[in-house]
């Protein structure tokens, strides 16, 4: 981990896919600041059945972290492998494959450079991509995210 990725904005699990739901409407970072403080968000009809309130609540507890997550982008506290598969959908419409087979558990995905190394830099410590780039940096590689240590 580089000494930047300590200094970024620690969001939960959840509040990370609430955000990278919301960032689908295509607001700018004011606007996506604004309705959520303001508590003027959409009700989610995805499969998620997000709450909002509880992401302006969050917003609300402590404002500086939020907006350093929105401008800067953020960490996730603590990943887990569905939220893993959850956070690639919404925040790069990629399907991830889930194995969920004792020992064997990861999710595995097709990802650009950008999209790697977006994903490397949110996961929570603990996790691990495998794969290597073939291609060029904009086409798609096959990478498998695990634990760094199992059990």
């Amino acid at each position: 981990m580089s000494s930047s990725d300590k200094s970024k904005a620690k969001l939960s699990q959840w509040d990370a896919l609430m955000l990278e739901s919301l960032n689908a409407y295509g607001w700018s970072k004011e606007e996506l600041l604004r309705r959520i403080h303001a508590g003027e968000l959409p009700q989610d009809e995805s499969k998620f059945k997000f709450d909002y309130k509880l992401l302006t609540a969050s917003a609300s507890s402590d404002p500086a972290v939020f907006e350093e997550a929105v401008y800067n982008g953020y960490q996730i506290k603590f990943s887990t492998l569905r939220g893993i598969s959850s956070w690639l959908l919404l925040a790069l419409g990629e399907e991830a494959e889930l194995s969920l087979e004792p020992g064997q558990e990861s999710v595995s995905a097709k990802l650009t450079v950008e999209e790697r190394d977006r994903l490397a830099s949110t996961l929570s410590y603990g996790w691990v991509i495998h794969g290597e780039h073939t291609g060029a940096a904009d086409e798609k590689s096959a990478y498998r995210v695990e634990p760094l240590n199992r059990l």
